[in-house]
């Protein structure tokens, strides 16, 4: 079987680097027409020349998801420009965190208002679109911490809980319409949001001993997922969370498969 995605239009948001940078790129690969979201220029400019170099179509829109104006009217100009959204991938994240007693109210808004509400805000503003073609992907960034929270990241884990909910909510009010809507968990990816690659070595070794696959995924690991997701290979899947964490405490201990 081979994915297709030919004449597709995909959106991604925070797609300008890191995983989203990957999800775009893939997707693209695929045949699909990709709209890069992002709200900074300088990584859309960057885009652009990728993009043109080879020669995939698609165009990058200036955009804050957290913005309701601004996510209304850059799905608006999309829809008026490419006639339709097939696939809608919510990547855009944040993960600032501190201990509870700590937590300053101004990051656990930042989590809700990029994780939760611009998610909200894009899922609300193509959902008419996708009723009208009788068809679409949605495809939204949880986390694993939306299975097991770490210490200090109350406010990420907890936006990311409700975006799990929220799907599975969204996915029952499309389902008439014939759009799928899931969600996706990554587990310990390195990235310049995270910076697990920096971490001093014992830390590091500490964190892989909780992983079945031990090693760090990759961001081409998590845009395999969403590319499946989005193609009609998953046409029967929605309302799921899916772990992507190379089975991150699948068992209790998993390093003691690797201590011979």
């Amino acid at each position: 079987m081979l994915i297709d995605l030919n004449n597709k239009v995909a959106i991604v948001t925070g797609a300008g680097r890191g995983i989203g940078r990957v999800i775009a790129r893939t997707l693209a690969r695929e045949g699909a027409t990709v709209v890069i979201l992002d709200f900074k220029q300088d990584l859309l400019d960057d885009a652009a020349v990728e993009w043109t170099e080879a020669g995939w179509p698609g165009t990058r829109v200036l955009c804050d998801v957290r913005e309701a104006a601004q996510v209304t009217a850059a799905v608006n100009a999309i829809a008026e420009q490419f006639g339709r959204v097939d696939i809608l991938v919510n990547n855009a994240g944040v993960a600032a965190g501190a201990r509870v007693d700590k937590l300053p109210e101004a990051v656990w808004d930042a989590n809700f208002d990029t994780n939760t509400k611009g998610l909200f805000l894009m899922c609300q503003a193509v959902a008419p679109i996708m009723q009208r073609q009788a068809s679409g992907r949605i495809i939204n960034a949880a986390s694993f911490a939306a299975i097991i929270p770490s210490i200090g990241s109350a406010a990420y884990a907890a936006s990311k809980s409700a975006v799990v909910q929220f799907t599975r909510v969204l996915a029952g009010e499309l389902g008439p319409f014939n759009v799928t809507v899931n969600s996706y968990s990554p587990g310990m990816i390195p990235t310049q949001m995270n910076g697990y690659a920096n971490l001093p070595d014992a830390r590091q070794q500490r964190l892989l001993d909780t992983l079945t696959l031990r090693r760090w995924g990759d961001p081409q690991d998590v845009a395999n997922l969403i590319c499946f997701l989005a193609s009609d290979l998953a046409a029967y899947i929605t309302g799921a969370s899916i772990d992507c964490s190379g089975g991150k405490f699948a068992t209790q201990i998993p390093s003691v498969a690797y201590e011979g």
